[in-house]
């Protein structure tokens, strides 16, 4: 519960310093299926639906009203290098009402074993392309936390917890931002093919050029390895 505590205390020091900043509340679901194939190769399919139900700025005003963001549609091929090591290459369809994006993704994943817990540092790199828009380009650093609630491993019909902390770098023509991410999880594991995750997300992003934003995602996951 501590790690919780020292969580919402990170968002509370965020909002509060930028007590005039926008927020969006809203929902993200995803559905992650794999494919193990010969020779350590992965095939990952994920689908994830974005979708907002209130809007505003802290101490003012808020809209509460239901909004279609974006639906993407991503597909990773990756490699395990050593032990430890993965490495990834992808692209993403991001489909939205009024134009589909597309993003190339690349990956590196390194994963260290602990006595009761894990730690996974994962390394990406990816690049958005769009008519309308100049291509975004993305450096993104993420750590994860994982640790069985039952014992030393995180096995069948047991619960886990699973912390994200992610840092992505974006540069759009001479534009730069950062924006900062939080998720706890709650994981279930039904089967050895069968998880699911419940948690909330937290992302901040605009602080650099001064037009702050927070988003609150309800966030679900559900991993199928087939």
């Amino acid at each position: 519960m501590k790690k919780y505590y020292f969580i919402i205390l990170l968002i509370f020091f965020a909002t509060k310093n930028y007590s005039q900043a926008k927020y969006q509340i809203g929902t993200l679901p995803s559905l992650n299926i794999s494919k193990s194939l010969k020779n350590n190769w992965k095939l990952n399919l994920k689908t994830e639906f974005r979708q907002l139900f209130k809007t505003g700025v802290f101490k003012e005003e808020s809209i509460s009203k239901y909004e279609y963001v974006h639906t993407d549609v991503a597909f990773n091929l990756s490699k395990k290098v050593g032990l430890n090591n993965t490495l990834a290459v992808g692209f993403l369809l991001r489909i939205t009402e009024g134009e589909t994006k597309q993003r190339a993704i690349q990956q590196f994943t390194l994963v260290s074993n602990f006595n009761n817990f894990k730690l996974a540092h994962r390394i990406r790199t990816d690049q958005t392309f769009s008519k309308t828009e100049s291509t975004e380009i993305r450096v993104r650093y993420r750590i994860t936390f994982n640790k069985a609630l039952n014992g030393l491993t995180i096995d069948n019909k047991e619960y886990y917890l699973k912390l994200n902390n992610e840092y992505v770098n974006s540069f759009t023509g001479n534009i730069y931002d950062l924006e900062y991410r939080i998720n706890p999880n709650l994981g279930y594991v039904f089967s050895d093919n069968n998880k699911i995750e419940l948690g909330i997300e937290y992302r901040n992003n605009g602080f650099v050029n001064n037009d702050n934003r927070s988003r609150f995602f309800a966030v679900i996951n559900w991993y199928v390895n087939l």
